[in-house]
C-alpha cells in the first residue's frame, strides 16, 4: 500500500526540522505552497500540517501560518504516572477488573495517530482500576504490536498496562488531551456512576524510541480524581 501523501508531506518538513533546516520560529511553507510543491490537495497539505502541529513540532497561527515550535516536547508538564501506585501511595489497596483483551484492526484514524497502515491488527484492552473496591478510572487502550508483541497475554491484574509498556517500551515521549466528558450507559455502569455525572477524560498518545507504542483515553469520575503538579525549570 502506498503511503499517504500527507505522511509524505510530514515526513519531509519533519527530516528538515530534526536536521536543522528548518529552525525554532521558523515558518515552513503554506499550505498553498505545499500543494504546489506536492501537486496535492488542500485538505491533504492541511492534514500534514495539523499532523505537525498535533505532534508539538509546529504552532499554527491563524493568519500568519505554521512556526517550528520551540522544542519538542519530551513529555507534557503532566507527568505520566502508573495508577496502581498513586493508589498504593495513598495507602489504599489497588485492584483491576479486565473487560477485554483482544485484536481489533485499526481504522484510518487510529493508523494514522500509531503511524501504521490501515486494516494492522492492534492490542485492544478495557480495563476498570479500582481504589478499595470503588471505581476509579475506565482505561481504553490501543497498543501497537511491534512495539510490544506479548501485551495479550500480560495478567493486568497483576500490574498495569502502562507499568508493563515502561518495562518493554521505555517511554520517551507523550501527549495528553484533557477534557471535561458526560460517558455513555457502559461506562456509566463500569463506574458506578450516573449519565449525568460530569467526568475528567485524558487522552494519552505515548512513544518509545521506535515510534508511537499506544493510546489510551482515561477516564475518571469527576468527584474522584483530580490533577495537580509543580513544575520548576
Amino acid at each position: 500500500m502506498a503511503t499517504p501523501r500527507f505522511e509524505t508531506i510530514k515526513a519531509h518538513i519533519e527530516t528538515q526540522i530534526n536536521q536543522g533546516d528548518l529552525r525554532p520560529g521558523d515558518r515552513v511553507p503554506s499550505e498553498n505552497q505545499l500543494c504546489e510543491q506536492f501537486d496535492v490537495s488542500r485538505m491533504t497539505a492541511r492534514r500534514a500540517l495539523q499532523a505537525l502541529t498535533d505532534d508539538g513540532l509546529l504552532i499554527r497561527t491563524p493568519g500568519l501560518g505554521s512556526f517550528v515550535a520551540e522544542q519538542r516536547p519530551v513529555a507534557s508538564m503532566m507527568e505520566v504516572r502508573n495508577i496502581a501506585d498513586e493508589v498504593q501511595q495513598r495507602g489504599h489497596r489497588y485492584r483491576a477488573e479486565i473487560l477485554k483483551m483482544e485484536n481489533c484492526p485499526a481504522d484510518e484514524q487510529q493508523a494514522w495517530l500509531l503511524n501504521v497502515k490501515p486494516g494492522t491488527e492492534l492490542f485492544h484492552s478495557l480495563i476498570v482500576h479500582y481504589e478499595d473496591d470503588i471505581p476509579l478510572q475506565w482505561e481504553d487502550r490501543l497498543v501497537n504490536p511491534s512495539m510490544a508483541p506479548e501485551y495479550l497475554h500480560q495478567d493486568f491484574s497483576q500490574r498495569t498496562p502502562n507499568a508493563y509498556l515502561s518495562q518493554v517500551a521505555p517511554l520517551t515521549e507523550a501527549s495528553h488531551k484533557i477534557e471535561a466528558v458526560l460517558v455513555d450507559a457502559q461506562i456509566a455502569s463500569a463506574l458506578d456512576i450516573d449519565l449525568m455525572s460530569p467526568c475528567l477524560q485524558i487522552s494519552r498518545r505515548t512513544w518509545s524510541a521506535k515510534g508511537v507504542v499506544s493510546l489510551a483515553t482515561l477516564i475518571h469520575p469527576g468527584d474522584r480524581y483530580c490533577l495537580g503538579g509543580h513544575v520548576k525549570q
